[in-house]
C-alpha cells in the first residue's frame, strides 16, 4: 500500500539530500520558545518528567525525529522516550488505547485518525497556549484539519510535497523543451518531447495511489480550493462537472498510446518506484509526476538531483497554482502538562527549525524560513509552500474513508486505474467514483 512504501522512501530521503549537499549540524535551540516548554533564568521546568511518543518513523527519519527530541529534552529537562509504530500505526495504538496505556504524544499519518481517535475519547483537546501556537504559525486550514467539531486537537508538523514533475535534462535538452509553468504547455511539451523519439511520461499506473495524487493535483487547479474543501468530503458528488473538466484533462496526457512509456499495457504493469527507474535507470521516457520522494529512486539510479533529475512546479491547469501536502499531525493522548509541552514544541517556529535544519523535512508552518534547509531542492519546495498560502490543500485520498481513498486495487485507485486504460470515458468513471463514495461515506 501507498503508505508502507511512501514512509519506505521518505525515510530513506534523508541519504539522498544529504547526499545532494552537506548534511548540517544540529545545535539545541535557545529557551525562547513556548510558555508550557520554557524556564525563566535557565531552569527547566520539565526536569524529572517522562514522556512517551510514538510515530511511524524509523531509519533516518527517526535518528532526525530525535535530534528534534533531544532539543525538546535540552530546553525543558524532560526526558522523552520514542517507540516507532511501523507502517500501521492504527494497529498499533488501537491495543494500547484499549489497554488505557497510549502514549502521552503520537504522530498520526492521515488526518483521517484524530476524527476515529476523538470519537473513541482517545485524544485530548489542545490547551490554549498550544492553540495559540497554531494560530500563530499556522494557516486556518491546518488548524482545521486538525479540529473536530470545533476543537482543536492535533496540529501537522511535517509534509510531503506532492506537487512536482520530475524530468530528465537530457531529454527535455535533446528535445529542445523547457519546463512549462501551465497545462498548455506542458500538453506542447509532452507532444514535442514524442517527436524527439522519447515517450514523455512513466506513470505508474500499478500504484493507484500515484493516480489520486495527479487528479488531486489538476482538480485543485481547475477547481479551486474550495470546491476541492467540499470534494474531500464528499459535499459535492463526484459526477460534478469540475470533476469531469480535471478528468478530460488528464486525460490529454494519458490518453495518447505515444506519451506512455511502454503503452498503456506497459503502463498498467508499472508500480512506484519502477516509473521513476523508467525516467533515469533505464531512459525510456522523460518526466515522472510524483513528490518530493522521487529524489530518493532518482539518486539510486544513479542520477544527481539537480542536475540529470530535475523537477518542476505542478504546471497550472486552471486559476489556481496547486499545492497539495501529505504529512503527519502530532495529537497530545494524555492529558499532561509534559505531552502539551511537546506538541506545543513540535507546532513552534523554534522546534520547526531545529528540524528543518536536517535532511529530508519539509514544515508546513508559515513562519519557518525556507532558508533553515540544507540544500537548495528543500528550500525550493519549502518556499513554495510558503508562498501558496491559503491555497496549500492536504492529499484528498487521506482525508477520506480509507475504503474509498487508500485501498489498493479498491475505491478511488482502483476506478483511477480504470480510467487511465481508457482516459475518454470520463462520465462513467465519474458514475464509478460517485458509486464508490457513496459506500464509504455512509
Amino acid at each position: 500500500m501507498r503508505k508502507g512504501r511512501a514512509a519506505a522512501i521518505l525515510a530513506g530521503l534523508a541519504v539522498a539530500v544529504a547526499a545532494c549537499g552537506n548534511a548540517p549540524t544540529t545545535t539545541a535551540p535557545t529557551a525562547s520558545g513556548s510558555a508550557s516548554a520554557s524556564g525563566g533564568g535557565g531552569s527547566k521546568p520539565l526536569q524529572g518528567v517522562k514522556l512517551e511518543v510514538a510515530a511511524k518513523w524509523t531509519g533516518a527519519e527517526q535518528k532526525n525525529f530525535e535530534q528534534v527530541l533531544k532539543a525538546f529534552t535540552e530546553k525543558t529537562g524532560a526526558e522523552v522516550t520514542y517507540a516507532s509504530t511501523g507502517e500501521d500505526t492504527g494497529a498499533y495504538l488501537g491495543p494500547r488505547i484499549q489497554g488505557k496505556n497510549p502514549p502521552d504524544v503520537a504522530i498520526l499519518p492521515q488526518p483521517g485518525l484524530v476524527q476515529q481517535y476523538v470519537e473513541q475519547n482517545a485524544l485530548k483537546p489542545l490547551t490554549p497556549e498550544v492553540v495559540k501556537e497554531v494560530d500563530t504559525n499556522y494557516t486556518p486550514y491546518w488548524k482545521e484539519l486538525g479540529s473536530v467539531d470545533g476543537k482543536v486537537y492535533g496540529v501537522l508538523v511535517k509534509a510531503a510535497h506532492k506537487s512536482l514533475v520530475w524530468y530528465r535534462s537530457q531529454a527535455f535538452e535533446d528535445a529542445g523543451v523547457q519546463p512549462p509553468t501551465n497545462w498548455d504547455e506542458l500538453v506542447k511539451a509532452a507532444q514535442t518531447v514524442a517527436d524527439s523519439g522519447t515517450p514523455p511520461f512513466s506513470f505508474c499506473g500499478a500504484s493507484g495511489w500515484t493516480l489520486t495524487d495527479l487528479f488531486e493535483n489538476v482538480y485543485l487547479s481547475t477547481a479551486g480550493p474550495e470546491n476541492y474543501d467540499k470534494l474531500s468530503k464528499h459535499e459535492i458528488p463526484w459526477t460534478d462537472p469540475t470533476v469531469g473538466a480535471a478528468l478530460e484533462k488528464i486525460a490529454q496526457i494519458a490518453g495518447k498510446a505515444d506519451y506512455l512509456v511502454d503503452g498503456t499495457s506497459g503502463t498498467m504493469q508499472t508500480d512506484f518506484p519502477t516509473c521513476v527507474t523508467k525516467v533515469y535507470g533505464t531512459d525510456k521516457a522523460a518526466m515522472v509526476i510524483e513528490a518530493d520522494f522521487v529524489a530518493v529512486e532518482a539518486v539510486n539510479a544513479g542520477a544527481k538531483v539537480g542536475e540529470e533529475a530535475k523537477y518542476f512546479p505542478f504546471p497550472k491547469a486552471g486559476d489556481t497554482t496547486p499545492v497539495v501536502l501529505g504529512g503527519d499531525v502530532a495529537v497530545a493522548m494524555k492529558d499532561s502538562p509534559g505531552a502539551m509541552a511537546l506538541v506545543q514544541f513540535l507546532a513552534s517556529k523554534e522546534g520547526g527549525e531545529v528540524w528543518a535544519k536536517l535532511p529530508g523535512y519539509l514544515s508546513p508552518n508559515k513562519n519557518v524560513s525556507p532558508d533553515n534547509y540544507p540544500d537548495e531542492l528543500t528550500k525550493q519546495l519549502g518556499q513554495t509552500i510558503v508562498s501558496a498560502g491559503d491555497a496549500v490543500r492536504y492529499d484528498m485520498s487521506d482525508l477520506a474513508p480509507s475504503a474509498f481513498g487508500a485501498t489498493d486495487g479498491k475505491g478511488e485507485w482502483k476506478v483511477l486505474q480504470d480510467f487511465l486504460r481508457n482516459p475518454s470515458d470520463v462520465k462513467g468513471t465519474q458514475e464509478a467514483l460517485e458509486a464508490e463514495a457513496k459506500k464509504a461515506w455512509k
